[in-house]
């Protein structure tokens, strides 16, 4: 740990064979502690250094006067890592590319910014090609930073980026960016480099240094964002706790068929149930997972392509949790075979998955039933219960991915405006989507279900929807959502903003009008809590 004289503390990751030094979450922000411990552990953790959360206090108070200090902090720190990877950042023969992210002391799925790829420019791709002998890599990279930045530190519009995007798709006849050649990912990056120039009013910045610390500045600014402070208050978290920043050696999930990123949980967040529960996409980097703007469809050819990768996921998944102690979810990138673990933190679950994991785990000496009952505080165990659809041959409107439990009944929202209108009327109301995005925290928080016709389970903005116990769908192929007529569609049947359907999580089905439900309650679990208390009294 290392810092000037009256500056916050800034504390290296797996940057010498000696155990990090000592920090806290206080102090660098849960993400970074819980790198710091995994990399103590002997786990695979890319080399990173992080800026502790007193740098965001530091920021927000005078920012003109903390932009020098963090300049500074972020060049020395920078030649550590160089010196730790044996790369040079912005080089033009073997470059270091980052990953610039952000990390509050507690657990913020998705609330705050994140930019990749830091360090490309046009110097630095020509040498990531020369070190990977991959120049579709380099391009497709390139093409993701442009944008990233300049949405993160400029706060612009993504509607012209993805617009090229569509017409490099529809010129290549590819379904996805992933289909692209390095060709046409070459023109893509050139024309993203131009939209920027345009929207911004100046070039895209060559300077790797300028880049890293206009990136660090946004993440510190994101603290503030709407949809950090919204989170924040509805889960009454202190707004001084600031944000760390993690600046971390990118490892590449796009950076061919052996490469690929993935979500996971420990077990299974909805149920509780002791398997690895996993999305994963290959040729892709984590944003395209976590993001919920993409479908997630490569989780079950993953074991078929890369057993090993699949052996040591699960191998992870028992190491993590001999680790931490409780049931975690991870994000993870394979680089041409070679998995690297991103982050970890405690899993957030359903309360019917909080109530069997504690027991489950209290029978695998995991726990103690004290630790189990602790985890367990807050929770209303009189009100768990699993509510199911009483016919499960009942016909379908669409079919979906499944990323909780149980049923929800509302009146079709698109927007979260009319999900605090229909709330306010004493409807609830389910959320429809095209993706999962944590923009929409309001119109989660209001709502009884959320159903979209894109992203995975593990997306930021399903984990959040989980975690406050509303029932979510993603990947209805067969959503269609036209937001000026108000209306959704399923096939044939087109259904108007406010009309009634069901999502049915157990059986991956959205529903017309309101089913007839059977209600089932955990009672063996609940038994065996009564049983520990009554042992302890």
């Amino acid at each position: 740990m290392s810092a000037p004289a009256g500056l916050p503390p800034v504390f290296g990751i797996a940057l010498a064979k000696a155990a990090p030094a000592a920090g806290e979450p206080a102090q660098m922000g849960s993400k970074a502690f819980n790198l710091q411990r995994m990399a103590a552990a002997g786990l695979p953790v890319p080399q990173a250094f992080v800026l502790g959360t007193g740098w965001c206090a530091l920021h927000q108070g005078d920012p003109g006067a903390a932009r020098p200090a963090i300049r500074d902090a972020l060049a020395e720190w920078m030649r550590r890592l160089e010196q730790g990877c044996g790369l040079a950042f912005g080089g033009e023969r073997r470059p270091l590319l980052v990953s610039v992210r952000s990390g509050a002391p507690v657990s913020m799925p998705g609330m705050m910014d994140t930019v990749l790829n830091v360090g490309l420019c046009d110097r630095a791709v020509r040498g990531l090609m020369r070190l990977t002998g991959n120049p579709r890599l380099a391009w497709d990279s390139y093409r993701r930073l442009v944008q990233q930045y300049a949405q993160v530190v400029h706060g612009a519009d993504p509607a012209p980026f993805e617009a090229l995007a569509a017409a490099a798709l529809a010129k290549a006849g590819a379904r996805s960016e992933r289909e692209l050649d390095f060709e046409s990912l070459a023109a893509l990056a050139a024309e993203s480099l131009e939209a920027y120039a345009e929207i911004t009013g100046s070039p895209f910045p060559q300077d790797p240094r300028e880049q890293l610390e206009a990136a660090a500045v946004a993440v510190l600014d994101s603290w503030r964002s709407a949809r950090a402070s919204e989170y924040r208050r509805l889960h009454g978290i202190d707004d001084a706790m600031g944000t760390a920043v993690t600046v971390q050696r990118m490892v590449f999930g796009n950076a061919g068929g052996t490469s690929g990123s993935g979500g996971g949980f420990t077990r299974d967040p909805a149920t509780g149930e002791n398997r690895l529960y996993l999305d994963f996409l290959f040729n892709a980097q984590g944003e395209d997972v976590v993001s919920g703007r993409h479908a997630v469809t490569d989780t079950a050819r993953l074991p078929l392509a890369l057993p090993e990768v699949a052996q040591r996921l699960e191998e992870l998944r028992h190491a993590l949790e001999g680790a931490f102690g409780d049931a975690q979810e991870f994000e993870f990138t394979v680089q041409d075979g070679r998995l690297y673990l991103l982050q970890t933190r405690t899993a957030k679950r359903t309360p019917w998955a909080a109530l069997r994991i504690a027991v489950e785990q209290v029978r695998e000496a995991i726990a103690t039933p004290a630790q189990a009952l602790a985890r367990l505080e807050g929770l209303d165990l009189g009100a768990i219960e699993r509510r199911r659809v009483a016919d499960e041959g009942e016909v379908a409107l669409a079919r979906a991915v499944p990323a909780g439990i149980g049923i929800a009944v509302g009146a079709i929202a698109l927007d979260a405006v009319a999900c605090e209108r229909l709330r306010a009327a004493g409807r609830p109301a389910i959320l429809v989507r095209a993706d999962t995005s944590t923009e929409d925290i309001a119109g989660i928080a209001a709502s009884a279900g959320v159903l979209t016709a894109r992203g995975g389970r593990t997306s930021h903005a399903a984990v959040v929807a989980r975690h406050m116990g509303k029932v979510c769908l993603v990947g209805c192929t067969a959503l269609r959502i036209d937001e000026k007529a108000r209306t959704v569609s399923f096939g044939g049947a087109a259904l108007r903003e406010g009309e009634t359907i069901c999502l049915d999580a157990d059986n991956g089905r959205v529903l017309d009008g309101e089913p007839e439900v059977v209600v089932e309650r955990p009672e063996g679990l609940l038994s065996e809590i009564a049983r520990w208390r009554g042992a302890a009294a």
